[in-house]
């Protein structure tokens, strides 16, 4: 046997460790943005219990830009309003940018939304001051994230001010208040204002839901020089088929879990022209469970229960035919 640099032979315990070390399973969402873990949330009214989460799973890694889809009450609402410090899960675990947030007090959740997450809400009214102009808009969560004070900061703040003005074309826009600006408009600066403390996820809810298509276009383009430009995450939660079918992932959550998701990549043809190559995934949860598609159930007489079958390269689901 070799000796190390120390002129020392490594002992059987330091080889075993060594080899328990290299053969320990990576981390669930390890260096994820976001890392959603068997994630449950329930709601009780009038002693009746509604689960909005039911053992959802999601990781979204760092820099990549992710729409949710969903019909109203899948769920989706309810994790977004989880991620970003709005709600506390009932079980399960969740973190974003490193942060835990099941073990937060009030006092660190409130330093989270501040600094770790940024939220674009879809009524406009609920992301600008009304009274403020947009650049005193987005040096407000400069000022209120605290530090220190001085001339120092207030050129550090406008400068930040001007740097996201002009990374989200607004820049004629920085004197003008909220009344005095259009729909798309507001939206830009309220991207702005998310990004002011240069957060590590920006989160969306429905930011397109009150433009006409052309102005929503522009929005999701904000959107992207936000994600590529800047490096920031983002999520976010949408019925746009437009917006959905632009990102790179688009995770459907459908009974309070995530059920399928749909990868998009650019490929080159042979003629050297670019497409979308796009291909539906159904999603298996930690806990070994799938959603089949509604439609695949339905064509194949699917209900109550499957035969499946382990092939060398794949597992069969077939209809049950004990009774045929």
């Amino acid at each position: 046997m070799t000796s190390d640099t120390a002129g020392v032979a490594p002992s059987y315990q330091d080889l075993q460790r060594a080899a328990l070390a290299a053969a320990e399973p990576v981390r669930y969402g390890a260096d994820a943005a976001i890392v959603c873990d068997r994630l449950v949330r329930i709601f009780t009214a009038d002693r009746v219990e509604v689960q909005a989460l039911q053992g959802l799973d999601l990781v979204v890694d760092r820099g990549d830009l992710v729409a949710l889809v969903g019909a109203s009450g899948s769920g989706k609402s309810t994790l977004l309003a989880i991620l970003a410090g709005l709600d506390v899960p009932t079980a399960g675990s969740a973190a974003v940018g490193g942060c835990d947030l099941l073990a937060m007090n009030a006092g660190e959740r409130l330093r989270y939304r501040r600094e770790v997450v940024g939220f674009v809400w879809q009524q406009t009214a609920r992301n600008l001051m009304p009274f403020l102009t947009s650049a005193q808009n987005i040096a407000l969560p400069l000022q209120l994230r605290g530090g220190r004070r001085g001339p120092g900061a207030k050129r550090r703040h406008r400068a930040r001010v001007a740097e996201l003005l002009e990374a989200l074309g607004i820049g004629d826009l920085a004197d003008r208040r909220p009344a005095e600006l259009s729909g798309g408009q507001q939206q830009r600066v309220a991207i702005a204002v998310a990004m002011a403390n240069d957060p590590a996820v920006l989160l969306a809810d429905e930011p397109t839901g009150e433009l006409d298509s052309e102005t929503a276009a522009g929005i999701f383009e904000a959107f992207r020089t936000v994600n590529r430009e800047l490096g920031t995450t983002v999520v976010i939660v949408t019925h746009d088929p437009m917006v959905a079918g632009e990102v790179r992932r688009t995770v459907a959550v459908r009974d309070g879990r995530t059920s399928t998701e749909v990868l998009r990549r650019t490929v080159t043809a042979e003629d050297g022209s670019e497409q979308v190559s796009e291909r539906e995934y159904v999603v298996l949860d930690r806990a070994g469970r799938v959603q089949l598609p509604p439609a695949f159930l339905r064509a194949l007489g699917m209900e109550r229960r499957v035969a499946v079958d382990l092939a060398a390269d794949h597992i069969a689901v077939r209809a049950d035919d004990t009774d045929r």
